[in-house]
């Protein structure tokens, strides 16, 4: 897990977390955890985006059981199906 400094990367790492539904804390925090640290400014803010939508929503589309709205269809959604698809 990276060392978190940066207060913004620290509350996205804590949302990432505390969903509210355990598979995706696990997916979603998990996935904060190994490559969080290492996304540029604007993965930063599409994964930001992300968090801001619903957990069942986003456990359907990253586990690929319902179509991801286009605007949601981002590098940052294909990588955390390729983070599902290695656990």
């Amino acid at each position: 897990m990276a060392d978190f400094t940066d207060p913004r990367l620290k509350r996205i790492l804590f949302r990432s977390t505390h969903r509210g539904m355990k598979e995706t804390d696990t997916l979603l925090g998990g996935f904060a955890a190994e490559r969080l640290a290492g996304l540029d400014g604007g993965q930063i803010a599409r994964f930001e985006a992300l968090l801001d939508e619903s957990d069942t929503d986003l456990f359907d589309w990253i586990s690929e059981k319902c179509p991801v709205p286009e605007h949601l269809d981002t590098d940052v959604m294909a990588m955390l199906r390729a983070y599902r698809a290695r656990l």
